[in-house]
């Protein structure tokens, strides 16, 4: 499905709001372009009608009286009226003229000695003329000023009321438009959340951000300026084009050939702008990324004086958006404003050129009225090409955006079961598995354990030997390539993701912890967490006594990552919020690397009351620390080298004895170094 039908879509859902909007559009565009029709009647009926003939009739409501005598406008005297002699009144440069008979033919007028001499493309007559003074004039138009007045109150009218409606089609498509982007956000954010951790391996968190906020927020652009401006051009042009035709069907045909020229200007300007923009947006998520990035890793940054080579490669990205903007904008100069002046110009001199070439003289082609109300029609009709033509920059960039909001989307996610599943005992069997990362590199081969309810299980070996891994395949994070991971005798390919994780907790080793309270950090939102459930847990692992000096206790505010605490404090919050959640699977990823003496010494303490009656797994690279694991599994390049208790790896003198003699040897060799003088 393309990009425009996925878009349209979208604004399917709120199709009241928007059709509600383009009917109030309608109306506002209906009554704006009746206003020079309106302004035509005014001239040609009200002001130039004047010239038309008059008859000499009895005395009535619309009839001037002139030398003695009542004179009613021949398109006041209805069908069968009696009516006497025609007279006519003539303009002759700013002067009017009573002239007492009708005229053969009218032409270009003189008055000289009154005499009204009329030179016709015939003939040549002349005819007794009395100037008019300027009362008289106004005697004349007295009649028409009712009509003037009114149409004139009507031409306000249909301003006020297309502004009222204007505001309501503004407002309308505008909260649509914020409906769709809403829409747009949550589905963006909520398929993050149902994408696999894979995902996430290969992109920067900044590019996702950048998907997420830069990206939906061209797409709002698309919505509250674009189509808006679009919808309300087309309805403008479709008005303007049937007033066209109303006016003069051969000149409107000319006006026509503008549409074609459009459809292949928007086409041209789309296949050069396209790959701009695309290129501007991936260097736009580069620069997310990379901010991102220097933000997170402020400090190393600062401690090895790395400031100047960041900022070096800061520059070059932003030189290259810089070069891009650069060919947009001579792309967008060449055909915005400029080509939309010369096909105006254009236009006008044809018109110019129709109406002075095929007619004699101004008023036998075109009344002044059709006059006036063609040229304001045709200075109309530019606007709105003005206007789409000033949005294709925005389509453009709105359209890119879109294909890269819609291609995340497209990432295949993880459907997410929100049923309550039963609480299991805890029995994680690995039976002959193998997994890779990359395809035919394998981290895990045939690696098969089992760990009972209760027992506690130690993943020891060098960096790079397999210990997360076997941990992210038991929380599902990747799967199986080979073999079987159980729980409860059940394989876990045979559950939703959301059904294996429902009975586990986690700490890590750098623990996550998010904006809010500490409370909060605990409790993790959950509904079926109390705060009293919650500060039990963080008594529990002996998080008071590192806590009780923060001003507000467990209330105390959390800002990202939690960088006001101290790493043991967040730590035992992590711990605390993993026994809040009673798992009945406890994984610890190396949770005591990064915490002092007396801090492990706390967490050890609350660790005998966590793992009660849970299957508990440990990470550690102090070996001190899993002395008392139920089982301990050495592994090395992916393989279990030995399993067994601390006692019995010690008593076989293999790769478990070597490691754990030498960290007991730089353990010594430290603790001398801190006593010698």
């Amino acid at each position: 499905m393309t990009t425009g039908k996925r878009l349209f879509r979208y604004a399917a859902i709120f199709k009241k709001t928007i059709l509600l909007g383009l009917l109030m559009l309608s109306i506002a565009v209906a009554a704006e372009l009746t206003g020079p029709f309106l302004a035509k009647k005014m001239i040609d009926t009200h002001i130039l009608g004047i010239e038309l003939p008059w008859y000499e009739t009895a005395q009535r409501g619309d009839s001037v009286l002139y030398q003695g005598k009542w004179y009613t406008r021949q398109d006041h005297v209805s069908e069968g009226e009696k009516a006497g002699a025609q007279v006519r009144v003539l303009q002759v440069g700013r002067d009017y003229y009573f002239v007492g008979q009708p005229i053969a033919e009218d032409g270009q007028r003189e008055v000289q000695n009154g005499k009204l001499t009329i030179n016709s493309s015939s003939e040549t007559a002349e005819y007794p003329a009395q100037r008019l003074t300027n009362s008289e004039v106004f005697a004349f138009f007295r009649p028409e000023t009712k009509g003037l007045i009114m149409l004139a109150v009507a031409c306000m009218g249909l301003l006020i009321l297309a502004s009222v409606f204007h505001y309501g089609q503004k407002f309308m498509l505008q909260k649509s438009a914020n409906q769709v982007i809403q829409k747009l956000r949550v589905d963006v954010f909520a398929h993050i959340q149902r994408l696999p951790i894979t995902y996430f391996d290969n992109l920067p968190a900044g590019k996702v951000v950048a998907r997420v906020t830069n990206d939906t927020e061209a797409v709002r652009e698309l919505f509250t300026k674009v189509l808006d401006q679009f919808f309300s051009s087309s309805i403008y042009l479709i008005g303007i084009f049937t007033a066209l035709f109303l006016l003069d069907v051969r000149l409107a045909s000319v006006c026509l050939l503008l549409l074609p020229i459009m459809v292949v200007w928007v086409i041209l300007y789309r296949k050069y702008a396209a790959a701009f923009n695309h290129a501007i947006r991936s260097r736009l998520s580069d620069i997310n990324a990379m901010i991102n990035e220097s933000i997170q890793g402020m400090s190393i940054i600062q401690a090895f004086r790395r400031e100047k080579e960041t900022k070096e490669e800061f520059n070059e990205l932003n030189e290259e958006i810089f070069s891009y903007q650069k060919k947009l904008q001579r792309l967008n100069s060449i055909t915005s404003f400029n080509l939309v002046q010369l096909l105006r110009n254009i236009a006008f001199i044809l018109f110019i050129w129709y109406v002075g070439g095929a007619s004699a003289g101004v008023g036998t082609l075109f009344t002044f009225g059709a006059l006036y109300a063609f040229v304001d029609y045709l200075n109309r009709l530019f606007q709105p090409i003005t206007q789409i033509v000033n949005q294709l920059a925005l389509l453009e960039q709105a359209r890119v955006a879109a294909e890269r909001v819609f291609e995340l989307l497209d990432e295949e996610g993880i459907e997410v079961d929100r049923g309550k599943a039963s609480c299991y005992q805890g029995n994680v069997r690995f039976d002959n598995v193998s997994f890779a990362y990359q395809p035919n590199q394998y981290v895990l081969k045939q690696v098969s354990f089992e760990a009972w309810p209760g027992e506690t299980v130690a993943l020891v070996g060098h960096t790079g030997s397999g210990k997360s891994s076997i941990i992210n395949l038991l929380f599902r994070f990747y799967d199986v390539n080979q073999g079987a991971v159980m729980i409860d005798g059940r394989n876990v390919m045979e559950m939703t993701k959301q059904q294996v994780r429902q009975h586990m907790g986690i700490v890590l080793q750098d623990p996550f912890l998010f904006t809010g309270t500490i409370l909060s950090n605990v409790t993790l939102g959950d509904p079926s967490i109390s705060r009293e459930r919650a500060e039990k847990a963080l008594r529990d692992v002996g998080a008071d006594q590192l806590l009780r000096t923060l001003q507000n206790g467990f209330d105390e505010p959390v800002i990202e990552k939690g960088s006001t605490l101290s790493a043991g404090q967040r730590q035992l919050i992590s711990f605390a919020r993993a026994l809040a959640f009673d798992p009945a699977i406890l994984v610890l990823d190396e949770a005591t690397a990064n915490i002092d003496t007396e801090t492990e010494g706390i967490i050890q303490q609350a660790l005998e009351v966590v793992k009660k009656g849970r299957t508990t797994f440990i990470i550690a690279h102090r070996l001190s620390t899993i002395k008392n694991a139920d089982q301990i599994l050495v592994l090395d390049r992916g393989s279990i080298v030995e399993r067994g208790r601390h006692e019995d790896l010690m008593a076989k003198r293999g790769k478990y004895f070597q490691m754990y003699q030498l960290q007991q040897g730089e353990s010594a060799s430290t603790g001398m170094a801190l006593t010698s003088p």
